[in-house]
């Protein structure tokens, strides 16, 4: 009221009057300004480019870009496993956390029978974290080639240990890395140890009256022909060809067999007049 009688209606809309605690021309006593920056805008208000910020500090969690064990989020996606064109060299990145640093990293390797028959060399590119505090939170990468040398003959299941190569913390031993080898699935032998096995089929006629050769493949790309005799060949029934199988890796030199099983087709239907040809010649066995 004292200030509409001083005043009048321009003095409540603020618009006269002098500057002071009692004056129209205080009533906004908080000064807002853009600066086309949100923080400076909150440092206007709170003091601080970041309000909130001792509210989520905490060491415990450390920032959101970091990933758990210390991993960074972009280094998900390098994880074990990626191949590189040419399909000899892959990379992966053990990524594990400061609780699991003495535990062995493993990667399985599948590979052909011909490369486990005669041995190869395979090239793998890894990176492993080196991490500068316990905490796991600080780290830089590392990367290197490992050269696997595959002996001639060696199994699935089999391991190939590199020591020492994998994540390394502050005071403790760095991570071995474990290769396992796994055998790919073959479209032609199948293995059982070191031998090897190779399904064949002859007819009913041949197996029964004999007097004929089939010829067998061996994994080296040789071509084997077994003579059938002029005895009948029961179904199911096996020949070896010795020294034809894997390698024995632990005896060089040595070798294990070729079993070839023959399976006899049968028709699937016969006539009468065959049926009754049969029960003649076959009647009295």
């Amino acid at each position: 009221r004292k200030i509409f009688d001083q005043y009048g209606e321009e003095g409540l809309k603020g618009g006269a009057g002098p500057a002071g605690p009692e004056g129209p021309g205080n009533f906004s006593s908080t000064h807002f300004e853009f600066h086309g920056n949100p923080f400076a805008t909150f440092s206007s208000f709170f003091g601080d480019e970041d309000p909130f910020q001792s509210m989520f500090q905490n060491e415990q969690f450390g920032s959101f870009g970091t990933g758990m064990g210390g991993g960074r989020l972009g280094d998900m996606g390098s994880g074990m496993g990626g191949i590189f064109p040419g399909g000899s060299t892959t990379i992966f990145s053990s990524m594990a956390g400061p609780s699991s640093s003495n535990v062995p990293v493993e990667k399985e390797i599948h590979l052909s029978l011909e490369e486990l028959y005669q041995g190869c060399t395979k090239k793998m590119k890894i990176t492993r974290s080196i991490y500068q505090d316990p905490s796991g939170r600080s780290a830089r990468q590392e990367e290197k080639v490992l050269t696997l040398q595959i002996k001639p003959g060696w199994k699935g299941g089999t391991k190939l240990t590199f020591n020492n190569e994998g994540d390394l913390y502050p005071g403790k031993k760095a991570q071995d890395v474990v290769f396992i080898v796994r055998e790919k699935p073959h479209a032609v032998f199948t293995r059982d140890g070191n031998d090897l096995h190779y399904t064949t089929r002859i007819s009913l006629v041949e197996a029964l009256c004999g007097n004929t050769e089939i010829v067998v493949p061996t994994i080296t790309q040789e071509k084997i022909p077994i003579p059938i005799g002029d005895t009948t060949v029961k179904p199911g029934s096996k020949r070896k060809i010795k020294g034809y199988g894997m390698p024995v890796s632990r005896r060089p030199g040595e070798f294990g067999d070729l079993l070839v099983t023959l399976a006899v087709e049968f028709p699937e239907r016969l006539t009468g007049e065959q049926k009754n040809t049969v029960r003649q010649l076959f009647g009295n066995i």
